[in-house]
């Protein structure tokens, strides 16, 4: 039953007492939410409203009467806190206007009229205005209209709305559903917002929001609002030093290992809590692009819990992998890489190197994404490693009569194939676009080489990679044993040293020009004695 103006609610006192307590006793929770009564057997009238048509002028009218009925029910209420019979009415007027105001959330266009007359201030002030909230940052609206958009944010941003709200959530008990749902919205709100302007996320993130998420993904058990905080904080760290940062120093890495180990000897339980496992395998993994974040990984025996993973072979070990290629690549990750053959991860990664597993179906990677994680860390291993540990390495190759490198052989000529066929099919595009006219500039030439890479030409350049290093070791060995093989199945040393100048050339995403020059050298140096 809904009225459509307060003409309704004096015939209210008429209801019986037992009805009147229970909406007294639901207006004086912490959150007015919005109820619904079947009321259908008692004598009152329906009063139905004309529908009027929304136009700038009617959306004016809204938003004054909602300014008004707010400040009367905040009057009441501090007049009467103890006594929610007095302010109640005042309450559902203030309930219906909010009602009615979810119109606003069709017309983008008009959301500069929040910010011009302050009600987005009164707006943040009430924990009722959840759904509205969110309805109106919904991400397909914002896009029906950037310009009215920007303002709403804006002002919300300005507002610190972010704070507020993880001030509400701090308030309100999951284990009433209505407060549960409002926690839900709540999160809905924020990722709109993140979504639609990236650029607010470190603001969110120091407003409380980072410390929030890393306390309710602790909570037990897993429920619906677990993984939403789980892929709103997957979403905080994406490409965001800032947040990877502050993340760290609120031991954000070993809250994600915790929450984690729970996957080592046991697979999700269900395709949320798997979506769920994925997200803080993200998170993690975004963490780990920071030098610092590797440090506490260190610390904190990420190491050994994703090593443990790997030998147990659950469904965290797709993942597992994928972490630990992060933590491992570049100088960075020098000390990660000791520490992998210190506790006999060698013993881990080269059986997964020597066999792609079949059963990766359910974890949704393919076997591409494993022999390129896999190859990538033995190639950080070779970067990195130095004495005792290098030669630990080292001797992996040589054993059984070096089956290491036969098998690095044959992805070699695997993913060879691959590249070759991506390149004729990109010649053939490009000859035809000459022949059409077109010009072939530089954006056309990026997108070709993503997709040469993505057709198997990064897992080519780090097996190419581990071709050089190996044959420059100094084990005579192992250099005629791919030579060898190379000979045989008719390949080129022309071809492995031209994938890797490609490879020199593109090296260094965000590092310095003196790291990137003294690696190209390092690199070609290898790449001419081979």
């Amino acid at each position: 039953y809904k009225t459509s103006g307060s003409s309704a609610l004096p015939t209210l006192l008429g209801w019986p007492s037992c009805v009147f307590v229970v909406i007294a006793a639901v207006s004086s929770l912490k959150g007015f939410y919005s109820h619904s009564f079947s009321l259908s057997s008692l004598p009152l009238p329906v009063l139905i409203k004309q529908a009027e048509p929304v136009d700038e002028s009617s959306v004016k009218k809204m938003i004054l009467t909602f300014e008004k009925r707010s400040y009367k029910n905040q009057e009441l209420r501090i007049k009467f806190p103890d006594n929610p019979e007095k302010f109640m009415e005042s309450e559902l007027d203030l309930n219906d206007i909010i009602q009615e105001m979810h119109v606003i959330a069709t017309m983008p266009d008009l959301y500069h009229l929040l910010v011009e007359l302050n009600a987005v201030h009164s707006l943040l002030g009430l924990l009722t205005v959840v759904d509205l909230l969110q309805e109106l940052t919904d991400i397909d609206t914002l896009h029906e209209s950037e310009e009215g958009a920007e303002v709403l944010i804006d002002a919300l941003v300005e507002g610190q709305v972010v704070a507020l709200l993880v001030q509400n959530m701090e308030r309100l008990d999951e284990q009433v559903k209505e407060e549960a749902d409002g926690i839900y919205n709540t999160l809905a709100i924020i990722e709109n917002m993140a979504e639609f302007r990236p650029g607010m996320c470190t603001e969110a993130a120091q407003q409380g929001l980072m410390q929030w998420l890393l306390k309710r993904i602790k909570a037990r058990p897993f429920d619906a609002n677990k993984l939403y905080c789980s892929e709103i904080l997957a979403i905080l760290l994406q490409n965001n030093d800032n947040t990877r940062e502050l993340l760290g120093e609120m031991d954000g890495i070993d809250v994600l290992l915790q929450q984690l180990s729970v996957f080592k000897r046991h697979n999700p339980s269900t395709a949320e809590e798997q979506e769920m496992m994925e997200n803080l395998f993200d998170a993690l993994c975004s963490c780990l692009m920071l030098p610092a974040n590797r440090d506490r990984f260190l610390r904190g025996e990420g190491l050994q819990l994703m090593n443990l993973m790997l030998r147990e072979k659950k469904m965290s070990r797709t993942s597992a992998l994928k972490v630990l290629d992060h933590g491992m690549i570049g100088p960075e990750g020098a000390d990660n890489c000791h520490k992998f053959v210190d506790i006999l991860g060698l013993r881990t990664i080269f059986p997964l190197f020597m066999k792609t597993p079949k059963k990766m179906k359910k974890t949704g990677a393919s076997e591409k994404e494993h022999e390129e994680h896999v190859s990538s860390i033995i190639a950080s291993m070779l970067r990195n490693l130095k004495s005792q540990q290098r030669s630990r390495l080292l001797s992996k190759f040589t054993e059984n009569d070096c089956e290491k490198v036969d098998r690095l052989m044959e992805l070699h000529f695997k993913y060879l194939e691959a590249v070759q066929q991506a390149d004729k099919r990109i010649e053939g595009e490009k000859h035809e676009m000459v022949r059409r006219g077109e010009i072939l500039d530089d954006s056309m030439e990026d997108e070709f080489y993503l997709r040469r890479l993505d057709a198997g030409l990064f897992v080519l350049q780090l097996i190419c990679y581990i071709m050089v290093e190996i044959s420059n070791s100094g084990i005579p060995q192992l250099r005629q044993r791919v030579h060898q093989i190379l000979n045989l199945r008719g390949g080129s040393v022309k071809v492995v040293r031209h994938v890797m100048r490609e490879y020199a050339e593109s090296i260094g995403d965000g590092k310095t020009e003196e790291f990137k020059e003294a690696e190209r050298k390092r690199i070609m140096d290898l790449v001419d004695s081979f």
